[in-house]
């Protein structure tokens, strides 16, 4: 481990250990001075200097949120914050900034433009509220009332102080999970922290993060990344060993990351947050996806859980049989955001998806491998749909069992074939490792498009063949009921 992944664990760990301090202060007023304050000692412990990116990004950010209307502020804090990636990224071209720093600007950024877009979301419901109350001779029984809660309301007076205790709450301020303004203001105004299993829950995370780690240390070891990109790798490997060497590396990077992240659920759970009630439903990012204000009344008598703050669905990710299953149970928070944010607001429908993945590279990073990764996705997933309904889709029994292990195969291809980009970043890289295994996951995924639309076309062919017959062979009987029917009179 390099020494500022060391640091990295070490304030995590330091994190977690003040959850149980955090959430004993009885003044909500303190705990959230103390919880900013921590965030911010956090961050300038592994950013040093370069933490300035962070209050500048935030200072701008927040301007944008306060001061443009709110009709249009989401979409110029989205413009300010994630421009300033750009600026942000041009220092570490040249200057080198901390990987860890990076990750603390990338879950700043949504958490700013989080916010301003759901300040404009209340507006417009508020605004359509107000047309409705407007409309005398409104029919209330044909006409759904728009909802508006003091949530909406208070969006729309926030001031600066909240959104910086917001964004450098210590909870969340290195690696996430990204979580919504709503559930920050609930953990210091509800009484859900108090009685949530937050020891248990921390405790079986905890278990799950030494062990992540124990596997990432092992492989890394075994199979280090360095070792692709030196000449013996080339030099002295056969095609086979370095075709399959993508797969220990990506476990490798799968192994790091689930350490990290299952780390930072922890600091959430030692400190009580995201809880909330099962009865509320609560959704990853999102948090309750119905009322829950009522059951602090009874808080003592509930089950709860912490849905609200899971980065990513470990085993889900691991056992599930396709690619698209796999990316829904990926960095869930942050792929909630993106489905909000992005996808549903994009304007034109047929370029979505393609939007949302771009502005998903983006935010990861400019190196060539986050594109070359993230956008070569949507390719393998279009290959894997069509080859469900090919052969998965209608297969039961022993064939179904086959065809899902097969898929399972080549999910993990996919995803170690393309990680590799990612975890070599650059062009040159890139295209050195590609062009040893003769570019063979690209070539093979063509082939495999271009039969599966020849299959799917004789498919198509048959299937109007068939109904045609069917049609014929119906209008002939009707012919021969007639004439049966002639005869008989």
């Amino acid at each position: 481990m390099s020494i500022d992944d060391v640091i990295y664990v070490i304030c995590l760990l330091a994190c977690i250990g003040a959850g149980s301090y955090v959430k004993k202060i009885s003044d909500e007023g303190q705990r959230k001075l103390v919880s900013t304050a921590l965030g911010v000692i956090v961050v300038v412990i592994v950013s040093g200097l370069h933490s300035l990116h962070c209050f500048a990004s935030l200072a701008l950010g927040t301007a944008s949120v306060l001061l443009v209307h709110p009709s249009k502020c989401h979409l110029v804090t989205f413009v300010v914050m994630f421009g300033y990636l750009v600026f942000f990224r041009l220092f570490d071209f040249y200057l080198g900034i901390p990987g860890h720093t990076n990750m603390i600007q990338m879950i700043l950024t949504l958490k700013v433009s989080g916010i301003a877009f759901e300040k404009t979301a209340a507006w417009k419901r508020i605004n359509a509220r107000e047309e409705q109350d407007k409309k005398e001779d409104r029919d209330v029984n044909s006409e759904s009332l728009v909802e508006i809660t003091d949530y909406d309301v208070e969006l729309q007076t926030l001031g600066a102080a909240e959104i910086v205790h917001y964004s450098f709450n210590y909870i969340g301020v290195l690696t996430g999970p990204y979580y919504r303004y709503r559930t920050y203001r609930d953990y210091f105004e509800m009484p859900f922290k108090t009685h949530a299993p937050s020891i248990e829950a921390t405790l079986e995370k905890l278990k799950y993060a030494v062990f992540y780690c124990a596997l990432y240390l092992t492989t890394n070891y075994l199979w280090p990344l360095d070792y692709a990109l030196s000449d013996q790798f080339y030099n002295d490997r056969s095609f086979v060993y370095r075709l399959l060497y993508v797969w220990p590396t990506f476990f490798t990077f799968r192994a790091r990351i689930y350490t990290g992240l299952t780390l930072s659920e922890c600091v959430c759970t030692m400190a009580g947050f995201g809880a909330y009630p099962d009865e509320s439903d609560p959704n990853n990012g999102e948090g309750p996806r119905k009322r829950y204000q009522h059951l602090k009344r009874d808080a003592e008598k509930h089950k709860y859980n912490f849905n609200t703050i899971v980065n990513t669905r470990v085993l889900d990710v691991e056992r599930c049989w396709t690619f698209r299953e796999g990316m829904k149970h990926w960095n869930v928070c942050v792929q909630y955001w993106l489905a909000v944010n992005v996808y549903k607001l994009f304007p034109s429908k047929k370029y979505r998806t393609g939007a949302t993945l771009l502005c998903s590279a983006y935010w990861h990073g400019f190196r060539p491998g986050h594109y070359f990764c993230i956008m070569g996705a949507p390719f393998y997933v279009s290959l894997e749909d069509m080859w469900h309904k090919l052969v998965r889709k209608d297969a039961t029994g022993t064939s179904r069992n086959v065809i899902d292990v097969l898929f399972w195969i080549f999910k993990w291809f996919a995803f170690s074939y393309l990680g590799e980009a990612f975890l070599l970043s650059s062009f040159g890289n890139i295209w050195r490792f590609y062009s040893s295994v003769y570019h063979i996951g690209y070539i093979s995924w063509a082939a495999m498009i271009a039969l599966g639309l020849y299959l799917t076309s004789q498919k198509k062919a048959a299937e109007r063949r068939k109904k045609r017959a069917e049609e014929k062979a119906a209008g002939g009987d009707a012919t021969s009921s007639l004439v049966d029917k002639e005869k008989s009179q």
